[in-house]
């Protein structure tokens, strides 16, 4: 008899804005490669309200369950109660563990651990907690959402200039209060950006090709990840904002320095499964962590899949590996 995999994700509505419809395509995509891995394959959006829901689960005994919850209720901040909802009825799962998820997750206290661990991050500031504040002044700095990913309510006035703390804090608190979510501000660093992923194996975590993304904006224009970037294709931010695996044989040193920290940031957290960690490098060379991604995206177009194919490793394989150290196999 096949084994089970469930597969879940947060509910999409039929009015969802495209970053949470992707979702839906990810859902699919894995529950096809599942099944031509010959298990059997349950999908279930996530519903911790349910009795009946958990019983489900129970009722399937699931090799594990591939967990692709983004948000829990519309909330990003919630994302590892699916984690901790599994952990609670012992059932496997694939990827970051409820610790992993939450620390990552909260962007902000994932640079506290980062920094105190001497892993280069960005300054930044909170509002209400100004004693980690090590920001220059005066500076140019982006304001982002604290728990939000997909770029959400990133846009070119993102980026700011500050020329004190007390200016600073007010350009975060009044873009909170018009974004309706939390935000912070990270140093702006003016350079190169990198995303590496990393992804489990019978012989250990395996870190693929590194991707640098390369901007073609019109002068002018800051160089950031945007929404529009990610998610609109008829935006000049998207069209202009392309990913490259080809490197001059100058940069190898550098990318050993990015992978290195990409491992140490795997283990620092304790993930599994897959993970991508996102770098600025500035005109000197430094390297920065702008955030660790658990459980990222995973759409065809995405990039961790480029990096995958870009490493020989089809989908179908790369789902199987992520099973596998779900369920014990790596």
């Amino acid at each position: 008899m096949p084994e089970t995999v469930v597969v879940i994700h947060n509910p999409v509505s039929s009015r969802a804005s495209p970053d949470e419809q992707d979702v839906l395509t990810q859902a699919s995509q894995v529950a096809l490669a599942l099944e031509e891995s010959g298990y059997r394959v349950r999908i279930m959006p996530f519903n911790h309200r349910s009795e009946a829901y958990a019983e489900e689960l129970k009722r399937l005994k699931p090799r594990c369950v591939f967990n692709l919850v983004e948000s829990v209720d519309g909330d990003g901040r919630l994302i590892h109660w699916a984690c901790s909802f599994l952990d609670h009825l012992k059932i496997p799962y694939t990827g970051a563990k409820t610790d992993a998820m939450f620390l990552t997750s909260n962007k902000v206290l994932a640079k506290k651990w980062m920094h105190s661990c001497g892993i280069p991050t960005p300054a930044w500031l909170v509002p209400g907690d100004r004693a980690w504040c090590a920001c220059p002044f005066p500076g140019e700095y982006i304001i982002k959402a604290l728990w939000e990913e997909a770029s959400i309510g990133m846009d070119e006035t993102s980026v700011v200039t500050a020329q004190s703390m007390d200016e600073l804090n007010a350009l975060v608190t009044e873009r909170a209060c018009r974004m309706g979510h939390e935000c912070f501000a990270e140093q702006f660093i003016d350079g190169r950006e990198f995303n590496l992923s990393v992804l489990a194996g019978a012989q250990g975590r395996h870190v693929l090709p590194p991707a640098e993304i390369r901007f073609d904006l019109p002068p002018g224009r800051k160089k950031i990840v945007d929404y529009r970037a990610k998610w609109d294709e008829e935006s000049i931010e998207y069209q202009a904002t392309k990913r490259s695996f080809d490197f001059e044989p100058s940069d190898a040193p550098l990318l050993e320095c990015l992978k290195s920290l990409a491992l140490q940031c795997w283990r620092l957290f304790e993930l599994k499964g897959y993970a991508r960690v996102d770098f600025r490098v500035d005109g000197k060379g430094n390297p920065f962590v702008l955030e660790i991604n658990a459980n990222p995206c995973i759409s065809p177009d995405s990039g961790f899949v480029a990096a995958a194919e870009r490493a020989g490793i089809p989908f179908r394989e790369l789902v199987e590996r992520i099973v596998a150290d779900a369920a014990g196999g790596c």
